[in-house]
């Protein structure tokens, strides 16, 4: 394999006077070897590799030159898999899989990964669904991470299955927003700031609420009832200030007609 990679950094050369072929990557550690087994290594062998394109997008400017750089981490299964394609290095057809790192990421993919645990994590994804008190960087975070477990679908499958789990609040919102998606990672960002906003709304309308004073409603507040006790006590005193003055009148009067 060593052979074999050297001879790509002398073939690839030639053909870019401007920058040539390099994978210096500072601060970054390289990816560990990947032999061709294991579902749950090739995913952190594909997301090593993506971190180092990222943080050096001047030498990993095309395809090309992230495969070849990821072909040299391939041993076992792997390379041994790899190695009719870097016999034929020098093909410049873009459909080839050197020079098309989806193509590549694809098909190490199926050669590594266990068909029952694809089909199962394929249905998962498809029924996939947002609560609707949830949160959308979780459902997200499920989504991206079912997404690394089956093979590609395609931009447009995605952002079509991914907008049928959402909760129906956040596709009410989305409504709202002008223009299509054709980007997955765009329709995510845009339904996390959303989604971001309405839970700050509904965490300010919960501390509103527990300022406000209690509402009374029916129920009356201990002055009113104060009140409303005195007001009881004077009538009854009245009542029975007018029951003895009813009582008292006609003894009175019956003895000042005797006296008389």
């Amino acid at each position: 394999m060593a052979t074999i990679f050297g001879q790509i950094s002398q073939e690839e050369a030639p053909r870019d006077n401007s920058k040539t072929l390099s994978f210096k990557t500072p601060s970054m550690k390289a990816p560990d070897s990947f032999y061709g087994t294991q579902t749950h290594r090739l995913r952190g062998f594909i997301q090593s590799c993506q971190l180092i394109f990222h943080n050096d997008p001047e030498n990993f400017f095309s395809d090309r030159k992230k495969v070849l750089y990821s072909t040299s981490f391939l041993t076992g299964r792997a390379g041994k898999w790899i190695e009719p394609y870097l016999s034929n290095i020098s093909n410049e057809d873009p459909s080839y899989l050197l020079n098309n790192w989806q193509l590549f990421e694809t098909q190490l993919f199926t050669l590594s990964c266990d068909p029952n645990e694809v089909r199962k994590s394929e249905q998962e994804l498809d029924n996939l669904r947002m609560k609707e008190s949830g949160h959308v960087s979780l459902y997200i975070a499920d989504f991206r991470s079912l997404m690394s477990r089956i093979r590609d679908w395609g931009e447009r499958a995605y952002i079509h299955v991914y907008r049928r789990g959402l909760a129906s609040r956040s596709l009410d919102q989305l409504a709202s927003y002008p223009g299509n998606f054709d980007i997955l990672q765009e329709l995510m960002d845009i339904t996390l700031e959303l989604d971001t906003r309405y839970h700050e709304r509904q965490k300010e309308k919960g501390s509103h609420q527990e300022k406000k004073p209690p509402v009374t409603g029916s129920k009356p507040s201990r002055l009113l009832k104060t009140h409303l006790q005195k007001g009881l006590t004077i009538r009854r005193i009245r009542r029975a200030s007018n029951f003895m003055l009813q009582r008292t009148i006609p003894i009175l009067l019956s003895s000042i007609r005797t006296i008389n």
